[in-house]
């Protein structure tokens, strides 16, 4: 039998001999977030004079995003579930394409051949001692992806925190990378006054015991840090942050109480600064899964007293909730949220919280309004829905009727917006009536 030290060597390259593999036309996936394999993604810009209409999928956009800029599209063409500052502008100029799709619904797309991958670009740590590599900080569609391509070229990188959960074998990639580069670090988002407030209001829905799925951003982490008090949460979550580890230390995330998975933290991809990847690094409570199982509301639900925290942009009357669109402009994607509050749904004792700041553009749009702009999608359905919070309160719409609902909502809206949202309630339900 072979020695796996035998396989790495063989399979050892340099970049530019490993990115030789993609040809023009060929569908490329980069591993996702914080674990994007830069000097590979690097490499493969380099080739953009050589290469035409080469399509290339990832989600959240963690690095410069070179291969989106103008002026690149007749090389590459960009196409994602999910829009980060670096190719949101490719989509809206249409130098990239949107693809709906709920987080835990991607591999299969991977899967089933829907999305084809003709090349996969990964970043992993170095193999173990039975040639085992850790996907790092990124499991999610990644493992998919890697077991779906018919080129997997991966970026050897020491540097990257060697997490439990799922592994890929040396003998699954094709070529292999050196390159031992810093982790791309995602500082904690400073949040103010309305942050604090809701994010009060959210931990006063959280029990002792809750196990908590949160996001990334002001709302989430002014959530989370709310939460110093409250004894022997869990996770199980797409991802977490810095924050995560403070609570930790803090002996307020201790997973005893989980239904599922106890003792664990259960994720799908990690973003935030060494902090993180330092506490994730060999840890062996930090395990790494694919998003069709993070995700999967049956189960999500197997978790009692699940607590899902997500945000949108706007929520209508009846509680339709739009998190991705300015108007009729894509801005970001569904990812996880509807997997999230469909399986706090399902979760005994579960409640799911959509949260967001009463007001857009420095208090002068109302993010509680009568109808979403026009063009925008419902992300999530106001059958879905079950708390919305801002920082004038909380508002329970299950088992609301539709007047019950925009009561509730109204009454969490920026004052100085109430009057308007009531007497545009009223005009609608005397047409309504006519």
């Amino acid at each position: 039998m072979k020695n796996w030290r035998t396989t790495y060597s063989e399979k050892l390259v340099s970049a530019e001999q490993a990115l030789q593999s993609v040809k023009s036309g060929d569908h490329v996936v980069f591993s996702h977030a914080c674990s994007e394999p830069p000097l590979l993604v690097k490499t493969l810009v380099a080739r953009a004079p050589e290469l035409t209409n080469v399509e290339i999928f990832h989600m959240v956009a963690i690095g410069p995003g070179a291969f989106a800029q103008p002026g690149m599209e007749k090389s590459f063409r960009f196409n994602g579930t999910f829009l980060g500052s670096p190719n949101r502008k490719a989509i809206q100029e249409g130098r990239g394409t949107f693809t709906p799709c709920f987080f835990s619904e991607v591999p299969r797309l991977f899967k089933h051949k829907i999305l084809p991958v003709d090349v996969m670009l990964i970043q992993v740590t170095p193999p173990d001692e039975q040639g085992y590599c850790s996907y790092g900080l990124s499991g999610d569609y990644t493992q998919a992806a890697t077991e779906n391509a018919n080129i997997v070229i991966a970026e050897m990188n020491t540097k990257l925190p060697r997490t439990g959960g799922i592994k890929v074998h040396l003998d699954a990639l094709t070529y292999i990378v050196e390159n031992d580069s810093d982790i791309k670090e995602i500082p904690a988002p400073k949040f103010g006054e309305v942050e604090r407030m809701i994010g009060q209001h959210v931990a006063s829905l959280v029990p002792d015991g809750a196990t908590m799925q949160l996001g990334i951003g002001g709302i989430p982490e002014a959530a989370l840090l709310s939460l110093m008090g409250k004894k022997d949460l869990g996770i199980h979550s797409e991802m977490f942050s810095d924050a995560v580890v403070t609570l930790v230390e803090a002996g307020v995330i201790t997973n005893k109480k989980k239904t599922l998975n106890p003792g664990k933290f259960i994720v799908t991809f990690l973003v935030g600064t060494n902090k993180l990847y330092n506490f994730v690094n060999n840890n062996p409570d930090v395990e790494l899964h694919p998003v069709d199982y993070t995700n999967d509301p049956y189960i999500i639900g197997q978790n009692d007293n699940l607590i899902s925290v997500n945000s949108a942009l706007q929520v209508d009357l009846t509680g339709q909730v739009n998190a991705e669109m300015i108007g009729d402009v894509q801005y970001s994607g569904i990812g996880g949220q509807v997997d999230f509050v469909r399986g706090a749904g399902r979760s005994k004792g579960g409640k799911s919280i959509i949260a967001l700041p009463s007001t857009a553009s420095k208090g002068t749009i109302s993010r509680i309004c009568r109808e979403l702009d026009r063009g925008a999608a419902v992300s999530t359905s106001r059958n879905d829905v079950h708390y919305i919070v801002t920082e004038y309160g909380i508002a329970d719409l299950r088992g609301k009727t539709l007047q019950q609902r925009a009561e509730a909502l109204i009454a969490i809206a920026h004052p100085n917006f109430r009057e308007a949202l009531r007497e545009k309630r009223a005009f609608a339900s005397s047409a309504t009536a006519d």
